[in-house]
């Protein structure tokens, strides 16, 4: 369980997070969405550690990590993975160089130790014939997938995703979407996803917070959203839902162009 209370946080006199409060439970995928530049990316960051709050309090179970000196959160920080917009891996490092990172960062195990989880975490992510790859001869989806098996290679309790499915199909989309899911219910992670695609909050969305302008504007769960008495949240719903739509018509009709000049 990762919690937050009464949240606040400024750049440049600016308000970007105006008294947030929730709770993202262990076990489920917890879905922040909002149109850019409602302080949904900068809530992400704030739990995790990267922009420090002005004020308010951050729990992951039942410590206080605001609290806590560099020392400690990196004790904290441990049991934490974390799926970035691009995948963030190391283009001049394999498949199997960056996704033993982690472990050749923060553990003392043998190499024979590190090469049997990270063969572990690759297969569990369908990646077994990737080891020896290099992130440039890598399709998007499998960069996700390679992202995802460093991201729970050391076992984490909690599992950020910021816009996981960036830059992906929509079949890729689903893929990935799927496979976030289930490690979650797997491992029992606290998974926090920062979103805007739709179908993913339909798909997966177990608990779902909405950011409009700095302000937590509506919470509730993917059987609810569609019924939501919430204007600002019905057409964050309804834009998101045309721009996916625009989105795969151009997917398919640059297949089908793809496919004429074969």
């Amino acid at each position: 369980m990762i919690k937050a209370e009464h949240i606040v946080k400024s750049f440049d006199g600016r308000t970007v997070l105006d008294d947030i409060s929730v709770e993202f439970d262990a076990g489920r995928t917890n879905l922040i969405i909002g149109r850019s530049g409602s302080g949904k990316t900068v809530l992400l960051k704030s739990l995790v550690g990267l922009h420090e709050v002005d004020s308010g309090t951050i729990y992951y179970d039942d410590v206080c990590f605001t609290d806590l000196d560099f020392k400690a959160r990196k004790r904290i920080r441990k049991d934490v993975g974390m799926i970035f917009q691009g995948g963030a891996l190391l283009d001049s490092s394999t498949v199997v160089e960056n996704v033993k990172l982690p472990l050749d960062l923060f553990t003392e195990q043998s190499e024979e130790e590190k090469l049997e989880r990270v063969n572990f975490c690759l297969r569990r992510v369908n990646l077994d014939n990737a080891h020896r790859l290099y992130p440039s001869e890598l399709s998007g989806g499998m960069i996700k997938r390679v992202a995802i098996a460093r991201a729970i290679v050391l076992n984490p309790r909690y599992l950020f995703c910021d816009e996981p499915n960036s830059g992906l199909d929509p079949q890729t989309s689903i893929v990935i979407d799927n496979l976030i899911r289930d490690i979650t219910e797997e491992y029992n992670i606290t998974t926090i996803i920062n979103t805007h695609d739709m179908n993913s909050v339909l798909e997966i969305g177990e608990k779902i917070v909405f950011i409009y302008e700095g302000h937590k504007w509506w919470e509730g769960s993917k059987y609810d959203i569609l019924h939501a008495d919430n204007r600002e949240l019905n057409d964050f719903v309804f834009a998101s839902a045309m721009a996916k739509r625009a989105k795969m018509v151009e997917v398919a009709e640059g297949d089908r162009a793809a496919n004429k000049r074969k």
